[in-house]
């Protein structure tokens, strides 16, 4: 079995080139440490397991953003599918007026069309910091990915 490459976030996410290391594998485990973030954070604050998953146009997004549902799904949080490509404040909206744990939302903005990314939407509907990227990112390969 062959060693997967480490996982490294950048600012508020992850991106990658599409196919090399941007893959569904890849997303998948990305989006296991996430529910695993969550579920931790909920437990602490008794909120509800919700978050909102969206996707912009870029290529294979929508895809993408249906295995990070699988996953986070599997992980017992009640996941909010964007019926349709849709900006990132789009996410960062439903996070806030849904009271949501978090959000993901499958784009690379500004990186060249080769790349795609997850950015993380905290609880309080903004960009992940340094510090939750770091807790998400050390839980990466704790579990592996479960989907629905």
């Amino acid at each position: 079995m062959a060693v997967a490459e480490p996982i490294q976030f950048g600012t508020d996410g992850w991106r990658a080139v599409i196919a090399e290391d941007f893959t569904f594998a890849n997303v998948r485990r990305v989006a296991q440490a996430v529910a695993g973030y969550w579920r931790g954070e909920a437990a602490k604050k008794g909120a509800p397991l919700r978050a909102v998953v969206g996707y912009d146009r870029r290529f294979l997004s929508e895809k993408f953003a249906v295995a990070i549902a699988e996953v986070l799904a599997a992980n017992g949080l009640q996941t909010i599918y964007a019926a349709a490509d849709c900006p990132s404040p789009a996410v960062s909206y439903a996070v806030k007026d849904r009271s949501l744990v978090g959000g993901l939302m499958v784009t690379a903005s500004h990186n060249s069309p080769e790349f795609n990314g997850i950015k993380i939407k905290a609880d309080f509907a903004g960009p992940a910091d340094s510090e939750l990227t770091r807790e998400v990112e050390a839980l990466v390969d704790r579990e592996p990915p479960r989907r629905v």
